[in-house]
């Protein structure tokens, strides 16, 4: 039965990859000059059916109905009966990393006292707290949503936050770490397991290299190094530290000795070209989604399909996000092709 099951959730996933918004979309919506057009481009992809029914006047609009579709896709995929218990295992933990981002925008209400937007996806989420999250006035009201939702362990790091900035990020680092820790922690004993867990080590490698390179051009190197989150893939956590405190130009010669090389030599090139601090995340994503499709991609009757079809959704989401604000902006979609990520 279990391969059955397999052969069910694998021609499933194909078929949803086969719906979703490419680069020839991109390339026609280069010549849209409203959301109108917009619309009929994507028409025939299956995020675009559903924006087909939205009443969209604004980018918030816009960004509220993204948001929707990719929750209806994960829940569409919990509804479905012939899906191998790995799967969900994988897709569980996985969309714990909105959670993390929903506390994040939570706290960031409370020291500003404005109304955050929360995205509809996670275990909170399921649990109908979402809103009692950004209602929350203080910390606590924070922790007892999340103690109710039964992430205790996510509850137990807010208990030392204070508001000052320094306390601020290494929260937010306390809770990335808790997540990418059950992340690396999952795959064990599941079938392709091993290059799960490898998948999963470059993406940490990747926020790494992330922070790194905008510590640095920032200015505060190594006081950054509590940021750092352990259990990369070729860039262990001592390494991490050691490269904050190094100028930019020198990362790619540490780097030498691994495939990242070429990635901080492309931050570094296009940094020195723009001087906007958007080009580190702007290349480190691209090269991200290249590494783990070479990864994921190939495999079917896997766990690893479930993680390739996140990353293809969480993609594309990305890229209609910056057309919708480009578009409603009045910016030509040709001016911000460098900022999306093709699959």
């Amino acid at each position: 039965m279990s391969s059955a099951k397999y052969a069910f959730i694998s021609a499933y996933l194909k078929g949803a990859e086969a719906k979703i918004v490419t680069s020839d979309h991109i390339n026609r919506l280069s010549k849209t000059s409203n959301i109108q057009e917009v619309l009929e481009i994507i028409k025939d992809t299956d995020i675009g059916r559903y924006l087909e029914e939205a009443l969209i006047k604004t980018f918030d609009d816009s960004d509220k109905y993204l948001w929707e579709y990719f929750g209806e896709c994960l829940e569409r995929l919990e509804w479905l009966k012939l899906v191998p218990a790995d799967i969900l295992k994988v897709l569980d933990t996985y969309m714990v990393k909105y959670d993390v981002l929903n506390i994040k925008a939570s706290l960031l209400g409370i020291s500003t006292g404005r109304k955050v937007n929360m995205i509809p996806v996670g275990v909170i989420y399921r649990h109908g707290l979402l809103d009692k999250l950004s209602q929350a006035e203080d910390v606590d009201g924070v922790i007892g949503v999340l103690m109710e939702c039964k992430l205790g362990a996510y509850a137990s790091i807010l208990g030392g936050y204070m508001e000052e900035a320094k306390s601020k990020f290494l929260t937010e680092a306390k809770l990335d770490g808790e997540y990418y820790k059950n992340l690396l922690k999952m795959p064990k004993s599941m079938p392709d397991g091993s290059l799960l867990a490898k998948a999963f080590s470059i993406i940490i490698d990747m926020t790494n290299l992330q922070l790194i390179n905008r510590a640095i051009i920032e200015g505060i190197g190594s006081e950054a190094d509590e940021f750092v989150i352990s259990g990369g893939y070729m860039i262990p956590e001592t390494v991490a530290r050691d490269l904050l405190s190094h100028k930019l130009t020198d990362i790619p010669g540490i780097l030498g000795g691994t495939q990242y090389r070429d990635i901080v030599e492309e931050v570094v090139a296009s940094y020195n070209r723009t001087k906007s601090i958007t080009a580190v995340e702007e290349v480190i994503d691209k090269h991200k989604f290249r590494l783990l499709r070479e990864i994921l991609s190939p495999r079917v009757m896997t766990p690893l399909m479930i993680a390739w079809y996140l990353i293809v959704k969480e993609v594309e989401i990305k890229n209609l996000r910056l057309v919708l604000k480009a578009t409603f902006d009045n910016i030509p979609v040709e001016e911000i092709k460098e900022y999306l990520v093709f699959s």
